[in-house]
């Protein structure tokens, strides 16, 4: 878990943390080279959930060795999917990282979203569905691994 008192914006309780994958811990469906320890550091902390539609196919192997889980998006509407796993686990208590169209309703209804743009870019609705953006996966997963740049950003 992680908690934090962030001035003038109440406390966070962080138990999960839910990310999107393709563009947002990968790229062309590989996963970035120093995400995999980020993760498993990251994983002391909080649970790790990774949601995907998998455009290339590539996710379980990337992400062999991660201490998470991983869930396939399967058929149509992966917006509501991964709005509705957000919201299952209880919003109130994940913070969420994601890029496109698709990850705007599951960042907004998480306590905390992160838009992260890598090369693939970061949708508007991501981004304005989020109270952060960052230029990387690796700059996100920090800011919950060093608290003290959170509650830099986040206090009014």
């Amino acid at each position: 878990m992680i908690r934090l008192e962030i001035p003038g914006s109440g406390f966070l309780e962080l138990e999960h943390f839910v990310t999107d994958f393709s563009g947002t811990l990968s790229e062309d469906g590989a996963l970035l080279p120093e995400i995999k320890d980020k993760l498993n550091e990251l994983s002391g902390k909080l649970k790790i959930h990774v949601l995907t539609s998998d455009t290339f196919g590539r996710a379980k192997k990337e992400l062999e060795g991660v201490n998470c889980t991983l869930h396939v998006l399967e058929g149509k509407g992966h917006t509501i999917q991964k709005e509705k796993y957000v919201i299952n686990l209880g919003a109130d208590k994940v913070v969420a990282f994601g890029n496109g169209n698709n990850d705007a309703l599951m960042l907004m209804a998480a306590r905390l979203g992160i838009a992260v743009c890598l090369r693939e870019g970061c949708s508007k609705k991501a981004i304005e569905a989020s109270q952060i953006l960052v230029k990387s996966p690796t700059d996100a997963i920090d800011l919950l691994l060093l608290p003290k740049r959170l509650i830099a950003t986040l206090r009014v």
